[in-house]
């Protein structure tokens, strides 16, 4: 089946909510910036509430190892998830050391040749899943706003052979079918896409999306 993971829990509430609709990952935002960011301890508390088997995945920017790997322990975190400056032309943090699992976020309009140079996938490096976000210069991940799957398909193919891949970026109950259709993912992520206002969820939207997925795997 295809992953799923509602990223931007703010509340125990929405995250109940997202359990109950059958999401497999939790995202929670540590970003300064973010319209989504939510304090450790805060985290902490909503995440000793969640079952074992939900994946609760930290989201940072180019943040240090040793920060990331602090409020992994503080809160609890199964994973951490790394947004690429689209500043940073293609330099690629080493992924921490911990035994988390260890998602990399990627700019796709820099992935198959926008602007910012030439990118490398870091295959060398312990990567779990590369996440295919859209990004700008001021916001590394979050914008609400789609790729073009359909250029974003030839460079996806030979990828996800290697690692999986996760699409996000724009990604709502009625247009995450075609995405899945153009992109064949391993898994998919969405935010504001669920959104009532930013950072709280709408439960109807939450369980629609997670509905529209399990829709297109049964046919």
């Amino acid at each position: 089946m295809t992953w799923i993971k509602i990223c931007g829990i703010t509340n125990l509430e929405d995250a109940l909510t997202a359990v109950d609709a059958g999401a497999d990952a939790l995202g929670f935002v540590f970003y300064e910036k973010s319209p989504r960011r939510i304090a450790p301890e805060t985290a902490r508390n909503i995440v000793a509430e969640l079952p074992d088997k939900v994946e609760k995945v930290g989201v940072f920017v180019h943040s240090s190892n040793e920060g990331m790997e602090e409020i992994a322990r503080q809160v609890g975190l199964t994973a951490i998830q790394v947004h690429i400056d689209p500043a940073s032309n293609g330099q690629i943090p080493e992924p921490p050391l911990s035994q988390l699992k260890q998602y990399l976020a990627l700019p796709a309009q820099l992935l198959f040749g926008g602007k910012g140079g030439t990118w490398y996938l870091p295959l060398r490096k312990r990567i779990d899943a590369i996440f295919l976000d859209s990004s700008t210069e001021q916001q590394p991940g979050g914008t609400g706003e789609v790729f073009d799957w359909e250029q974003a398909e030839r460079m996806v193919s030979p990828i996800s052979k290697i690692t999986p891949i996760v699409v996000a970026g724009g990604l709502t109950p009625s247009n995450v079918n075609d995405a899945m259709r153009v992109l064949h993912p391993w898994g998919v992520d969405v935010s504001s896409g669920v959104e009532a206002t930013p950072g709280k969820k709408d439960p109807q939207k939450i369980r629609a999306f997670i509905q529209a997925v399990r829709n297109i795997e049964n046919n």
